[in-house]
């Protein structure tokens, strides 16, 4: 709850921050400028922002444009808008699952290549090895061995999952412990599922391939061994490249 000092201070940090706008899209320039502020640091968690009146003076706009500004930011996720005499519109944290959507939203949207999709696995399953080997639990252990037993299963009768196969991956990163580098490897998953789905088209022996190669890989993440997870990796992601390179 803020107090009236907080408020004043709040007040006069805010002063000379905000410009004027043009008519036209006055309501989508004053979201992109606030915006810009939250993700510059001007404008911090927890602050408040001035009220509609405040900002129709400070934008050279009506009441109505501010509030659908405001709407459009709290859709985002940017601002929290409260009611009551303590109510106004607040500068919100971002959450994880949030900046995870928008990252998810990004890659699905954006046009990505199978090509782009692999060597960016590439780079990124190579690189947290180190800190898989460092840190995985007993319990994360389990978990990758279980879904091995499920791609054995499937194997077995015939068939391979893709979902599977990108479900180890993500769960992979899971164990770095790094929430970070979780949830990008999670924001991943539709895309590499697609791209995988592709390969499986061409070449359909390659789940069989695979579900051994991720159990020899969880047995040296196991050990500790870097070394030994890193080239059975390598030489896992180094066959979906070329496959997907055609």
């Amino acid at each position: 709850m803020s107090t009236d000092g907080s408020t004043t201070s709040n007040r006069r940090a805010t002063d000379d921050i905000f410009t004027k706008v043009t008519p036209g899209r006055a309501s989508e320039m004053i979201l992109d400028q606030i915006r810009s502020l939250i993700r510059d640091g001007h404008l911090k968690p927890g602050d408040r922002l001035p009220s509609e009146r405040e900002l129709g003076d400070r934008f050279g706009v009506s009441r109505v444009t501010v509030r659908e500004a405001l709407r459009g930011l709290e859709a985002n996720a940017m601002v929290t808008i409260k009611v009551g005499a303590h109510g106004g519109a607040f500068v919100t944290a971002p959450t994880s699952s949030r900046v995870s959507e928008g990252i998810v939203d990004l890659l699905s949207m954006s046009g990505l290549t199978d090509i782009e999709i692999t060597e960016a696995r590439q780079v990124f399953e190579l690189g947290i090895i180190p800190l898989v080997c460092e840190r995985a639990t007993e319990a994360d252990i389990e978990e990758l061995l279980q879904i091995c037993d499920r791609g054995d299963a499937a194997a077995g009768q015939g068939s391979s999952s893709m979902e599977l196969s990108a479900q180890f991956h993500t769960r992979v990163a899971e164990a770095s412990h790094n929430a970070a580098l979780a949830m990008l490897a999670e924001a991943f998953y539709g895309p590499t599922l697609v791209s995988l789905r592709h390969v499986q088209e061409g070449h359909p022996e390659i789940g069989v391939r695979s579900s051994r190669e991720h159990r020899q890989f969880v047995m040296a993440v196991k050990k500790g061994d870097v070394e030994k997870a890193t080239a059975v990796m390598r030489t896992h992601l180094g066959r979906t490249a070329r496959h997907v390179k055609g």
